[in-house]
């Protein structure tokens, strides 16, 4: 039987973590690496840091989420493809778009060789996370819980992404 000291540090940290959560804009998962292999777009982080901003940094490169309901890509609803920020490659069509109430832009299906994955286990429950199979460059994760065909939910960052209408109009 848990003491009543336990019990109220056992609560303290079960408020706490989420409120430091929520009090910042991006939440640091400790003890991710990009993953593994060789990319064809590869550059320092110096180099990385000139040509990003620093909120598109901190989630490619250094794979902070960024808080939810913040994107505007959440609203998108042209045809058109989502390209990773950080290379221009095409990983997601509109067209496995959905919404999925998390708060991040949600697809069913990244396009052909456009993603590449890798575990990760830094929180309680373990999960697949998404990099961009050009530069690797980290654009969320990826979840068991998505409608069909596949079944699967990637819950991307709307930072890692930008939106290239099919009609070449502006993008939003």
């Amino acid at each position: 039987m848990l003491s009543r000291r336990q019990l109220l540090l056992i609560g303290s940290a079960v408020a706490i973590v989420p409120a430091a959560a929520v009090a910042g804009r991006y939440i640091a998962i400790a003890g991710q690496e990009a993953p593994e292999g060789d990319f064809e777009i590869t550059r320092t982080p110096e180099e990385w840091r000139e040509m990003l901003t620093e909120n598109e940094y901190l989630i490619l490169r250094e794979e902070k989420t960024e808080r939810a309901y913040t994107s505007d890509l959440l609203k998108e609803k042209r045809e058109g493809n989502y390209t990773c920020a950080g290379c221009d490659l095409a990983v997601y069509s509109s067209e496995t778009k959905f919404d999925s109430k998390t708060g991040w832009p949600s697809f069913y299906e990244a396009l052909p060789d456009a993603v590449r994955t890798k575990p990760d286990n830094t929180l309680l429950t373990p999960r697949t996370e998404v990099h961009c199979r050009r530069c690797g460059g980290h654009l969320g994760h990826i979840f068991d819980d998505g409608p069909p065909p596949t079944g699967k939910r990637h819950c991307i960052n709307g930072i890692a992404l930008d939106f290239v209408p099919a009609d070449g109009g502006a993008t939003g």
